[in-house]
């Protein structure tokens, strides 16, 4: 799990799980009432998400195996689960309202293709919703081995205008108190992330361990994002 690449509500840690949640918990202000496409879905426990709120979401995916488990378990009235290409979407132009693409632009040969889809796919008043970690330089190497490159701010905010007027980025951090950044801090060989016991001592610094994150822990703003581990972009006005 040191790079949980397909999370599996049912199969993983709830903190985990929040983790992850909280880019759709995020999203939600632009989706309600309107149609939704989910683009890098997964199993599609966030498209499920947002189908609480959305009129209508298309969850795509190039993995068949992620799409089949997404029909069986998290089927609604309002979700359709497709197999499908990011960087070359089967939809006709302005096919949707909002477009979220959370942790999958890092995982394709070509990011610009899939954000010029996105930008296709979208009406005039719509929204890309995307997130991705944040690199202090970008890499085409990074430590991760199914990612194909990780984004500095800077270059991820390019990428993204060029094919859309307006981006605002957020960073997201976790909620931490000052013991607990102390105890970081002084764990220079890494004890606490090896040891199970220690670990279960970071309740004592009153910051949960990640396996018992709520979305409660988890902040998205604009404040955080020159130190943030996870960049997001809202992405409106595209670009015929």
């Amino acid at each position: 799990m040191s790079h949980p690449e397909r999370i599996v509500p049912d199969e993983t840690e709830p903190g985990i799980v929040a983790l992850h949640l909280k880019r759709y918990a995020f999203a939600l202000p632009w989706c309600e009432g309107r149609e939704v496409l989910d683009l890098g879905c997964g199993v599609g426990y966030g498209t499920a998400f947002l189908a609480d709120a959305a009129q209508r979401v298309v969850g795509g995916d190039v993995d068949e195996a992620s799409i089949a488990y997404a029909r069986g378990r998290y089927a609604r009235p309002n979700v359709e689960f497709l197999v499908l290409d990011a960087t070359r979407l089967p939809f006709d132009d302005a096919s949707f309202d909002a477009v979220c693409s959370f942790e999958t632009i890092e995982h394709v040969a070509d990011p610009e293709a899939l954000v010029r889809e996105a930008a296709r796919a979208l009406r005039p008043a719509g929204a890309l919703l995307v997130s991705t970690p944040r690199a202090e330089t970008t890499t085409h190497a990074p430590e991760n081995p199914h990612h194909r490159v990780e984004f500095s701010r800077a270059d991820f905010e390019r990428t993204l205008r060029r094919s859309f007027d307006a981006v605002d980025v957020y960073g997201e951090r976790r909620l931490q108190t000052r013991r607990y950044r102390a105890l970081r801090r002084l764990d220079v060989l890494g004890l606490r992330r090896r040891s199970a016991l220690l670990r279960r001592a970071s309740v004592l610094t009153g910051t949960p361990a990640t396996e018992n994150v709520t979305l409660d822990d988890v902040v998205v703003s604009r404040d955080s994002v020159d130190s943030a581990h996870v960049l997001y972009a809202v992405c409106t006005r595209p670009r015929a």
